[in-house]
């Protein structure tokens, strides 16, 4: 078999592979067998680039970070529904549609708390995915919609165009991992499903999204729906497509959707999504017509809202936890409630201002609920029940771990730990430290930090360079062989330009391009470590409140006994000398679309290695636009703005 067939037949089994594990739940192929299938099809594809297809599963996650979103107006728009809170209200919608159509029947499905989305299909393959925004005009997500494995990139005997409409969520088994993963972690937990969902849709980073194995529930043929007479068809027709369709049920009378909204209601713990209620829906697409729309919303369906529960317990004491970005989140100790079939042993009370706001005390009796039937959350006190002598509840002035001062954020609700070398964010200041884009030193991921910090060798990212080969050999899963290879990382990491170390010292709000800027401005640490804020506000990109950040943090004992460390262990605190090729000094490029000789990260350091400066949007400062295959919207932008527009050929030749 050669190449070319191979990728074929690798690239039926792996999307038959996948229908079946994401969409029908019954998976026929072994994860290992499928990673393999996988492995040597991007193997193949690397080989033979020009074989790669939108389509392929190799390109569920294979976009470059954006900048921002786009809009997209929705040719069809996605409207809201109408809220009904009860069977008489929902009586009342069947009376007004009973009305006009007779004879109607409905559809019950259960209400997905999660993100609307709009999916576009041309010619089978899928073109764009949106979200619901106002329902006229939504932010372009695709790529981080094309993570979504349910979601087919390509569906057979489609017609020229079809939008689908879906609910995309966080299954609750996910967001239950994810949750414990960050909590072991010291980190802030997801408030709920649908807020995890939404936030993991709108990364601007397509490998953020993949890894929070979001999920997608389809409900509607948006466009065209000329070809199908109901609703039950063309959820026939999506789910004949690959599509996963959203569980729903025919009925004749309104008496019957009213005892299946209730089951629902009753089993709504044994979805794998969230549901905060029911929809009903007129199951005739001509009826629909008829009907029409408000201003609003649809006349032919409703949305029965289930109410949620609530409980009282008591406030037994208040707890401090310290996440690994320093932040202190108080959490409620309270008497065993049963809610939502779990018992509730502990809420979370956000922060300060919430404490403050609705006055919680320890001894208080509170009323409880399940945000998203998930997250408990303390309503409100109910104060007729208040002993006496009880205090209003601050948090501590100190970090309840390290003992350093706290401080609130200037920009937002958050009290947080100023120690550099805070037990409870070592192990986020480690891992970050050693991450790609910081001191980039390979073999010391997430697993091995833990190793490390467990048996008590490393307690600052400084004590990194003094780990002793036999110490690190004995840890779970090295050996000597490894020992020696994360030893040989560390000492070449040493050599990292100043850009790198700024940036892994973890400084609130200064990032990759912040560290660049200021190292190429102050040129040693001694001197960024002395500057002053009128110094470093002068600096481009940064605002006073980095500034303030960069004071503190250099000034706090911490991290002087970080760099300290670091010296002794002969890190490097310099910048690399800039280059005396200057030509784009004072020019702005941006980079769009697929380069062929280029990575858009090598073609980013060779405009900056010249003076010049890489940046995400298209704006009137922009100098050059360089546009590789599949421009989009900034090459759109550039010539609207008139700016001038360089092919990857154009650039290089520039840099000759």
């Amino acid at each position: 078999m050669d190449d070319f067939a191979e990728i074929q037949k690798l690239r039926r089994e792996l999307t038959q592979a996948g229908y079946e594990y994401y969409v029908l739940d019954k998976p026929t192929m072994s994860d290992y067998d499928y990673d393999h299938m996988l492995r040597r099809l991007e193997e193949l594809e690397a080989a033979h680039p020009e074989t790669v297809t939108p389509d392929s599963p190799t390109q569920r996650v294979g976009g470059q970070p954006l900048e921002a979103f786009t809009q997209v107006r929705h040719q069809v728009p996605l409207e809201s529904l109408q809220d009904v809170f009860d069977f008489t209200e929902l009586e009342a919608f069947d009376q007004r549609v009973r009305a006009v159509v007779a004879d109607a029947e409905y559809v019950v499905e259960p209400k997905v708390d999660g993100l609307s989305v709009a999916l576009e299909y041309e010619d089978g393959l899928l073109v764009r995915g949106a979200t619901r925004g106002d329902g006229q005009v939504g932010e372009d997500v695709t790529e981080n919609l094309r993570t979504v494995r349910s979601i087919p990139l390509k569906i057979p005997d489609a017609p020229p165009r079809l939008i689908v409409r879906g609910e995309v969520y966080m299954p609750k088994k996910v967001f239950h991992s994810l949750n414990e993963e960050r909590e072991r972690r010291g980190e802030v937990l997801f408030a709920n499903p649908r807020n995890a969902a939404a936030g993991s849709l709108r990364q601007l980073d397509p490998k953020v999204a993949a890894s929070r194995k979001l999920d997608i529930a389809v409900f509607n043929i948006q466009w065209p729906q000329e070809k199908f007479s109901t609703h039950l068809e063309t959820l026939d027709f999506l789910q004949s497509k690959g599509f996963k369709v959203i569980p729903h049920y025919s009925c004749a009378r309104v008496a019957q959707a009213t005892e299946r909204i209730a089951e629902i209601g009753e089993t709504r713990e044994e979805f794998p999504f969230d549901i905060d209620g029911a929809v009903v829906k007129v199951n005739n697409l001509s009826n629909r017509v008829v009907l029409g729309s408000t201003a609003k919303f649809p006349r032919w369906a409703a949305a029965y809202k289930y109410p949620p529960e609530v409980k009282p317990a008591q406030v037994v004491d208040i707890v401090v936890q310290v996440g690994r970005t320093g932040v202190l989140t108080p959490k409620a100790v309270l008497t065993p409630v049963r809610l939502a079939g779990t018992t509730v042993t502990n809420a979370t009370l956000h922060n300060q201002d919430f404490i403050t706001e609705k006055d919680i005390r320890i001894g208080d009796t509170v009323l409880v609920r399940k945000a998203g039937e998930i997250i408990p959350e303390v309503l409100s006190v109910v104060e007729e029940k208040r002993r006496s002598g009880t205090q209003p509840y601050f948090l501590p002035k100190a970090c309840p771990v390290c003992g350093a001062p706290v401080e609130r954020d200037e920009d937002g609700a958050h009290v947080r730990c100023t120690g550099a070398e805070c037990p409870a964010q070592l192990l986020r200041n480690l891992a970050h430290f050693a991450s790609r884009d910081a001191m980039d030193i390979e073999g010391l991921g997430i697993a091995v930090v833990e190793n490390l910090v467990n048996a008590q060798l490393v307690k600052t990212p400084g004590d990194l360079y003094f780990l002793k080969e036999e110490d690190v050999a004995r840890l779970d899963r090295m050996g000597k062989k490894s020992a020696q290879k994360l030893l040989a990382a560390l000492e070449k990491s040493k050599s990292q330009d100043l850009s790198r170390l700024i940036y892994a010292f973890g400084i609130r709000q200064v990032g990759q391009k912040a560290g660049k800027i200021l190292a190429a401005r102050f040129q040693t640490l001694e001197n960024l470590q002395n500057a002053a804020l009128d110094e470093l506000t002068a600096v481009d990109d940064v605002g006073e409140i980095t500034a303030r950040n960069i004071l503190e943090w250099m000034s706090s004992p911490q991290s002087r006994h970080l760099i300290q460390r670091l010296k002794e262990a002969g890190v490097n605190m310099t910048a690399a000398e800039q280059g005396s090729d200057r030509r784009f000094a004072g020019m702005t490029f941006v980079l769009t679309g697929a380069l062929e000789k280029l990575t858009r990260d090598e073609a980013g350091e060779m405009i900056e290695a010249r003076g010049g400066k890489a940046a995400g949007s298209v704006s009137k400062k922009t100098t050059y636009v360089v546009a590789g295959e599949a421009a989009g919207s900034k090459l759109r932008r550039a010539q609207e703005l008139g700016i001038p527009v360089l092919t990857e050929d154009e650039f290089l030749e520039m840099l000759k």
